[in-house]
């Protein structure tokens, strides 16, 4: 890809090592509940880092997810969520995610990466919004991104399942994965 065609494609773009500011970013996920609607959550201790290169598919992401940090609204739903049964977070306080490559596919940035959660690493494709590159009030430089993506929480050893009397499960095994990223530039 060439400065030209990165120029028209990502309005702004710079290379760089970036931190994600965690205030104005977040991890999220959902996840369906008793087969009927889905439950959100969020988790509020995260650090992370991406390092954007002169060609955008040579870029990289890695990040930690604090899994104690989980907030799904429900204080009991969320220590049930830390407990052996899904985190278990005394043993594995963190998931990780690391980048493998980047491509694009259909016209659309797919970020490939390895996500570690219980011990379990698996590949996990992202698909990438990216939402600019600028500068802020503070003399500093900001990018933005949003990213999405699925994973069965059984491949993660995440098990637990109450059944219910119509066949169904209390918790789907598909999780969407959605991230709203800010970061400033090193």
């Amino acid at each position: 890809m060439t400065a030209e065609t990165t120029e028209r494609t990502i309005p702004g773009y710079e290379a760089g090592t970036w931190n994600i500011d965690t205030v104005h970013s977040e991890v999220g996920f959902s996840a369906r509940h008793m087969m009927v609607s889905k439950v959100r959550g969020r988790f509020t201790n995260f650090t992370g880092q991406f390092v954007t290169a002169e060609d955008p598919l040579k870029s990289s992401v890695t990040a930690e997810i604090d899994l104690t940090s989980i907030n799904t609204g429900n204080e009991q739903r969320d220590a049930h969520i830390r407990s052996a049964d899904f985190f278990e977070v005394e043993t594995y306080p963190t998931m990780t995610y690391k980048s493998t490559g980047i491509r694009v596919e259909d016209g659309e940035y797919v970020l490939d990466g390895e996500l570690t959660l219980k011990g379990v690493t698996r590949s996990v494709p992202l698909h990438l919004e990216l939402n600019g590159f600028g500068p802020d009030p503070y003399g500093g430089v900001r990018a933005g991104f949003t990213a999405s993506g699925e994973i069965n929480r059984r491949d993660f050893n995440v098990n637990f399942n109450a059944p219910m009397a119509n066949g169904g499960a209390v918790v789907s095994d598909k999780i969407g994965l959605q991230l709203e990223i800010e970061a400033v530039k090193a």
